[in-house]
């Protein structure tokens, strides 16, 4: 599997879910209405609010995407984010969640011949040419 594709199945799902539990615990949001603000089924957001989908990883943790997620989720609670700009910031959080090498495991399990030294895409300013992790 390619990184986008296991960042699809994981990390993705990962990002709506803590966004759905913040918009339904903290601001009180209905599930249909989270559901309409993230473009997703009210199936779905029942799943994510009770952790059946969305699990693999926890990106509440990792302090940089956590500063935007919330962010994120404020616009939403005040009706003040676009599509457009909802997509952007799972991408920019997505590209966090890469960068800190969270998902470097997660591609192992899918493809266990997988050299995480050797592997540039996610996180390429961790290793050097030759494949040895810098300090």
């Amino acid at each position: 599997m390619l990184p986008c594709e296991v960042a699809v199945k994981s990390v993705i799902p990962a990002i709506r879910s803590a966004i759905a539990r913040e918009l339904t615990q903290t601001h009180g949001l209905k599930q249909k209405e989270t559901a309409e603000l993230l473009g997703i089924t009210q199936t779905a957001v029942s799943k994510y609010t009770r952790f059946y989908r969305g699990t693999v990883i926890e990106v509440e943790r990792i302090e940089e995407a956590n500063i935007i997620l919330q962010e994120t989720v404020i616009a939403l609670a005040n009706g003040k984010m676009t599509k457009y700009q909802l997509a952007e910031k799972l991408c920019t959080i997505c590209g966090i969640v890469r960068n800190k090498g969270v998902m470097c495991e997660l591609c192992s399990l899918s493809d266990p011949t997988i050299d995480n030294t050797q592997c540039l895409i996610c996180c390429p300013t961790s290793y050097s040419k030759n494949g040895t992790k810098k300090k």
